[in-house]
């Protein structure tokens, strides 16, 4: 969801967060390293954790499994957010907006996991509902219409999404209204009071 998310404001609303004035193949650079530390670094963290049996099953159905892969995502994501605000002095002076973002998505999955230790959240709605609140926040806040589209499809994934969870039995109601709850408010507060 990071890399979709910034995907989506790299290319449909850089001036939002000031890279407006960076190449195209800089944005794309960029968007592969938010990539490496937030998808692909935690999923082959979470799958040793499997292999290593610290997990019983990569569809972390169980609550005690769900646990140390979120905390261990939850610092990839710190790391990532600490790169963009403070490791690239050129660009954390031009677009301090990206480590922003980052950090609430930080935030989002840091709250993922303090909840799974005592209740099962739905991690698939918080992060649909951290891209709804973001982008939501963003067409209210800068009146950035160009985004409208992107946001409509964005409720119908939303509404996709939710269904397959409940469907699976993955879920239940309340827990992927908590979720979607957590993940647009954390993004919707960050977007309005701090981009």
């Amino acid at each position: 969801m990071p890399t979709f998310l910034l995907g989506l404001l790299f290319f449909f609303a850089p001036d939002v967060l000031g890279i407006d004035v960076l190449a195209p193949s800089v944005r794309i650079t960029l968007l592969g390293f938010v990539s490496m530390t937030t998808f692909v670094i935690p999923s082959l963290g979470i799958y040793y954790l499997y292999r290593a049996k610290y997990i019983k099953s990569l569809h972390l159905d169980d609550l005690a499994d769900r646990r140390l892969p979120y905390f261990l995502s939850t610092l990839f994501y710190a790391f990532a957010t600490y790169f963009f605000s403070f490791s690239l002095p050129p660009l954390s002076e031009i677009a301090p907006e990206i480590g922003i973002v980052l950090g609430s998505i930080t935030v989002s999955i840091g709250m993922v996991g303090l909840i799974s230790l005592y209740w099962k959240i739905s991690a698939h709605s918080v992060g649909i509902g951290g891209m709804l609140g973001a982008v939501l926040g963003i067409i209210v806040k800068f009146g950035h219409t160009n985004l409208m589209y992107s946001f409509i499809a964005l409720i119908l994934m939303t509404g996709f999404l939710i269904s397959a969870r409940l469907k699976l039995n993955a879920h239940t109601p309340a827990q992927v209204a908590a979720g979607l709850f957590l993940g647009v408010s954390i993004s919707l507060v960050t977007v309005w009071w701090f981009v």
